[in-house]
């Protein structure tokens, strides 16, 4: 019982941790935060043609700018959640928005390959942040069953949204100069974390020790060292820069693996790779990068090479695809308690690789625009079910406490995927745009065999 004789007022004041949660507006301003964030992401899938024109980028390096912003996604991923984690999620968010402001701006500023990309590697360390924290501050936020199921599936569909609004803003802005589009994001990153500022509450693992410094700087230099050699590889996987990347990514990889062993607060439990479920969100993460977002992100490029339109019109066509996927994404948290998260990972991907094939022959060549549109809606309600699929199967596969870690390792795989998947789609739709469909729908559907092969051995409810 309180002592009613104690003065009010020489009550200590609360910390943060101790306000009270508001779980409406912790879901609001990470989700309006994470839109940004693939809004960024996204930007540059309709202005390609102009930047490279702008730049004068040979056709060798424009893979470096759609893979500048996933770079430093999968670089920071981890080492974000893992801090997320022990000093404060809110923290790293706040910090993610500002740095997001500042970095986008700087965008704006450049004037060549080398400076565009190295601000869009920026950026999406910034997206890191936000990203790894998101899930963590929601967690905190909802506790576990049905609302959560309901609250990760509306992020994940404001992931959908995000990637469905940043061509069409940039498509718009761009018939005035492409660097508009960065300016306005630039303050929609402010003006959000002004927001996060006065909603969000604190929340942490608080597992102590210090942050694993070593094993951040290993897996950053090994993820780094692949992403330049699967982009570098677009002109020729056989030379030798390109072994020399991927051989030291390799070592680089086998010194972390080492280093989390043997460190008191690693910042990723090794042990979680014996767990079937973490195995599926990891590898549902690393498919939809691969045959999902290494194909769309390419797409309105094929789209205006192939068909002749404009970026808006080309804008106005992905908008069904991810357009479709928020409204999906969103409508899924119907499913709570019903559909497990990896069975609906597997349908997702089969409904991916259904719609791409619909669009074989439509991409480029003679012929109507209009066919291309139920293959991009059937594809798009597949991403909608892998867009709420992931975040789910990230907080379900890792303890709570460490919920920010498992969105990173979550997202790491994801944008290494999607890193991966750019080179690999520029690589080969230059033996045509139908190649590149092929090899999309044949990647999504080893994407559902892997989603159903990680079996829990135990499952509760729906979350196996």
């Amino acid at each position: 019982m309180p002592d009613l004789a104690q003065p009010t007022s020489t009550a200590p004041p609360r910390s943060p941790e101790a306000r009270t949660t508001r779980p409406g507006a912790t879901l609001a301003v990470t989700s309006a935060a994470t839109a940004v964030a693939l809004m960024n992401y996204t930007a540059p899938m309709l202005t390609l043609p102009e930047m490279t024109a702008a730049f004068g980028t040979p056709a060798s390096a424009q893979a470096w700018l759609l893979n500048g912003t996933p770079l430093g996604l999968a670089v920071l991923l981890l080492v974000a959640g893992s801090l997320a984690d022990d000093y404060g999620r809110r923290r790293v968010f706040l910090a993610g928005t500002l740095a997001l402001g500042v970095t986008t701006g700087a965008v704006a500023f450049t004037d060549s390959t080398l400076t565009f990309t190295l601000a869009r590697i920026a950026q999406g360390a910034a997206s890191a942040a936000i990203l790894a924290s998101s899930l963590g501050l929601l967690v905190h936020a909802y506790p576990a069953g049905s609302a959560r199921i309901r609250a990760t599936g509306v992020w994940g569909a404001f992931v959908s949204a995000g990637i469905a609004v940043g061509p069409l803003l940039a498509g718009v802005l761009g018939t005035v100069d492409w660097r508009l589009t960065y300016d306005a994001l630039a303050l929609a990153a402010l003006a959000t974390g002004a927001v996060a500022f006065r909603t969000l509450t604190e929340s942490r693992a608080s597992r102590g020790g210090r942050p694993d410094l070593p094993g951040a700087l290993t897996l950053g230099l090994s993820l780094t060292a692949l992403l330049t050699a699967l982009t570098l590889g677009r002109d020729g996987w056989l030379r030798a820069p390109v072994g020399l990347l991927a051989s030291a990514s390799l070592a680089l990889l086998a010194i972390f693996v080492l280093i989390e062993r043997r460190s008191t607060a690693p910042m990723i439990d090794l042990h979680l790779f014996r767990r079937p479920l973490f195995l599926a969100s990891s590898s549902g993460a690393l498919f939809t990068g691969l045959a999902v977002i290494g194909l769309f992100s390419y797409l309105p490029a094929l789209l205006q090479r192939g068909k002749g339109i404009s970026p808006l019109d080309s804008a106005w066509m992905f908008l069904l695809w991810s357009g479709t996927a928020f409204v999906v994404a969103l409508q899924t948290r119907r499913l709570a308690g019903r559909v497990a998260a990896r069975h609906q990972l597997a349908l997702g991907f089969v409904l991916s690789a259904a719609g791409v094939l619909m669009m074989l022959g439509t991409v480029s060549g003679p012929g109507a625009w209009l066919r291309l549109l139920p293959g991009l809606a059937v594809a798009g309600v597949g991403s909608g079910l892998l867009n709420a699929a992931l975040p789910r199967l990230a907080v379900e596969s890792v303890p709570p406490e460490r919920a920010a870690m498992g969105s990173g390792a979550n997202n790491t795989a994801r944008y290494i995927g999607s890193s991966a998947g750019v080179a690999l789609t520029i690589a080969v739709a230059t033996a045509g745009a139908n190649t590149a469909l092929v090899v999309s729908a044949g990647l999504s559907l080893l994407g559902a065999v892997a989603a159903l092969a990680f079996r829990s051995r135990r499952t509760t409810g729906a979350s196996g």
